[in-house]
């Protein structure tokens, strides 16, 4: 379902909408989105994704037709998507395009950076408000020399093997993540790592290493340390011999944001790094999607697009 219009004005944003996020309930959510769209005065046209990765192709034909202004409704992926729809496209600088997001989907990590609430009305609102960042976007190139950009977290290693497992979980909702989270905490095994950045080369045994633009991730979890989404800087976490026991008694830490200070883990800034295992089962995520397994580099993008926040 879709509602193009051949002719926009600078104030008309275009709302890609994502019908299989928001737990079944997606068609009671749309009919608040449009009531709270016109209460705004907020002048749209809209599309709903059809098919896996379908934002990348509508948020390109909203380019070409005119639009600059995109709203995304769902989660995470959602948006994953969209940002990858704007920097694979060529006929306007991805700086030109400012994205707003109504967050419904399973994951909402990317929102809680910039305090956006899980909340219709409350989103619209900020989207009316038109406070803007133009933040840094993450390039993804993996063994294959695939291209895939993202916008809040990626990493190696335990955190896309919970990705891997969690469409076992997807049906239980907001504490998919930790049921994923913990049945993988007893399959997973560490691998070796070799990890190249700046002047710095590391071998070591890793449960994870995760490349942060922004702070959350694994549906509120915190892996990365003071983070600045517009410094042409990754936040690199690496968290080398964690074992089991450790990770349990560190729960809260992850949900604080202090994990960074146990012994096991080290943090880094830069602005590219190669990570590599030999094992195949190290799934490489970017805002909770798989987008490779065994090696890949990080590249920054500096002030790559604008994003609506909460001021």
């Amino acid at each position: 379902m879709s509602e193009f219009i051949n002719k926009n004005d600078e104030n008309s944003w275009f709302v890609i909408a994502n019908p299989t996020a928001g737990n079944k309930v997606f068609n009671k959510q749309w009919r608040e989105i449009k009531t709270q769209l016109a209460l705004n005065n907020i002048s749209y046209s809209f599309a709903f994704t059809t098919f896996s990765k379908h934002e990348i192709e509508l948020v390109q034909q909203a380019i070409q037709k005119g639009f600059r202004k995109i709203i995304t409704v769902g989660g995470d992926g959602t948006l994953h998507h969209v940002v990858n729809g704007i920097m694979l496209q060529t006929y306007v600088k991805t700086s030109d395009i400012t994205i707003g997001v109504i967050p419904i989907g399973t994951g909402n990590d990317w929102v809680k950076t910039y305090n956006i609430p899980n909340s219709i009305v409350e989103s619209i609102k900020i989207i009316k408000n038109k406070s803007i960042i133009l933040q840094d976007i993450g390039l993804c190139t993996t063994k294959d020399s695939k291209l895939n950009y993202f916008a809040n977290v990626a990493g190696l290693g335990f955190d896309g093997y919970v990705i891997h497992k969690l469409n076992n979980f997807k049906k239980f909702g907001a504490v998919s993540y930790l049921l994923a989270g913990i049945s993988s905490l007893i399959r997973y095994k560490k691998s070796k790592f070799k990890i190249s950045f700046n002047d710095k080369r590391i071998e070591t045994s890793s449960l994870l290493t995760i490349v942060g633009i922004c702070k959350y991730a694994g549906g509120g979890l915190q892996f990365t340390d003071h983070v600045n989404t517009t410094d042409g800087l990754f936040d690199i976490t690496i968290a080398k011999n964690l074992k089991f026991s450790t990770i349990l008694l560190n729960i809260n830490n992850l949900f604080k944001g202090t994990l960074y200070k146990l012994e096991e883990v080290s943090t880094y800034k830069t602005n590219k790094i190669t990570i590599e295992s030999n094992t195949k089962n190290t799934y490489i995520q970017a805002d909770g999607e798989l987008i490779g397994n065994q090696k890949v580099t990080f590249t920054i993008v500096n002030k790559a697009i604008n994003f609506v926040v909460n001021s």
